[in-house]
C-alpha cells in the first residue's frame, strides 16, 4: 500500500485533515483520539471517531487526524491544506498546489 499513488478529492468545504475509507483503517495502525461533530452540507450533524495515523503526503509522511467512513474515496480538508497555495483554472480545467 505505501508505494500505490491513490486519488483524492481536494473538498474545500471540508475543514478537517483527512477523511478515509473504512478499508484502509486497519492498515493505519490510528489512534483514537475522541470524537469530532461535524455538520454536512445537507444541514445533517454526524458524529465520528477521530483518529490520529501516519499519512503520505506531498513526499512526506505527516500525522493527521483521519475520519474513516465506508465511501472509497478519500478527501483532502483544508486543514491539511493550510500551509499550500491552492490555484484552481476553470478555464484551462487546471489545479495547482504548491507549498506557501
Amino acid at each position: 500500500m505505501a508505494d500505490q499513488q491513490w486519488r483524492a478529492i481536494i473538498d474545500t468545504g471540508f475543514n478537517g485533515d483527512v477523511e478515509l475509507p473504512e478499508s484502509l483503517q486497519t492498515h493505519l495502525d490510528g489512534e483514537c483520539v475522541g470524537r469530532v461533530s461535524s455538520l454536512l452540507a445537507a444541514g445533517q450533524r454526524i458524529e465520528e471517531d477521530v483518529y490520529l495515523v501516519d499519512f503520505p503526503f506531498d513526499g512526506q509522511m505527516q500525522t493527521v487526524q483521519a475520519t474513516f467512513v465506508s465511501s472509497e474515496e478519500i478527501l483532502i480538508g483544508t486543514h491539511l491544506l493550510r500551509r499550500y497555495r491552492l490555484q484552481v483554472d476553470f478555464s484551462e480545467k487546471s489545479l495547482s498546489l504548491e507549498r506557501a
